[in-house]
């Protein structure tokens, strides 16, 4: 089974820049998106074209041009809900959680800290709602959370992790919540096959050449409960893929997990 997650930082834009070729190409069973930036009701013929054969899960943030998540599956869901219940929390279009049979998928995108560090306090009650909503789920059965969780959490997952030590997505408390969210019963799939592997980065500032440089940070993820961490056969970062400031990074959970 193969799953993507991909931040293209505005739908629309990352359809002029080769998207539909990538989505077509990588025939992933489940797609997930974070900042779509668009309304239900702005879905041309071109974006329906692309997504024709799958089932697809919309989310909008009520301000438009902001936020959103998206999930395209090729297996039809049990049930999807939008949002973790919580009213503050959901008017930004952030969460989608679809569930199927033996697992539930959980596409999240986190809100920035922002500059000066203004949204911080915020991000930290999301933080613990977030990861008391996830364990709800995986009460009942395993979870897969993906997207971008906007923090780096270890040095080894940014390119300069001195200069960044108290900006946004490289605080010490959002590092901390991660950790909290990990020994919560939770697997980083990509650190759980390469725990050591270095200059692997999902996002890219568009200033200073920092991508050509490989000045990066990854902060997009696939996490999954503890309890079926041993069915990953792959966790990618697919870096070389353009279109966005983020780039696609991928699950792959053994055949066996989905019989």
């Amino acid at each position: 089974m193969k799953l993507i997650s991909w931040n293209v930082n505005g739908l629309r834009a990352a359809m002029t820049k080769g998207f539909q070729n990538f989505f077509q190409a990588s025939n992933a069973d489940i797609f997930c998106l974070q900042e779509t930036k668009m309304q239900e009701d702005q879905i041309d013929t071109e974006i329906a074209e692309c997504f024709k054969n799958y089932h697809a899960y919309w989310n909008s943030a009520v301000k438009k041009g902001y936020s959103g998540t998206a999930v395209f599956t090729k297996q039809q869901p049990i049930s999807v809900s939008y949002g973790i219940g919580i009213e503050e929390h959901d008017k930004e279009g952030r969460v989608i959680t679809l569930e199927f049979e033996k697992y539930y998928l959980v596409n999240c995108y986190t809100p920035n800290s922002k500059r000066e560090l203004e949204r911080l306090d915020y991000r930290m009650i999301w933080e613990d709602e977030m990861r008391k909503y996830l364990s709800k789920l995986d009460k009942k059965k395993p979870v897969i959370l993906c997207g971008d969780l906007n923090v780096a959490h270890e040095e080894i997952d940014l390119k300069n992790p001195k200069s960044n030590r108290h900006n946004a997505g490289f605080t010490d408390e959002e590092r901390n919540k991660m950790t909290e969210l990990l020994n919560a019963g939770y697997t980083d799939s990509f650190r759980y096959l390469y725990p050591t592997k270095e200059g692997c980065y999902s996002w890219w500032s568009y200033m200073f050449h920092a991508r050509e440089k490989n000045a990066g940070w990854r902060i997009d993820y696939f996490i999954v409960s503890k309890s079926i961490e041993k069915q990953i056969q792959e966790s990618a970062i697919y870096s070389e893929v353009t279109g966005s400031d983020h780039c696609p990074v991928v699950l792959e959970l053994k055949d066996s997990f989905q019989k």
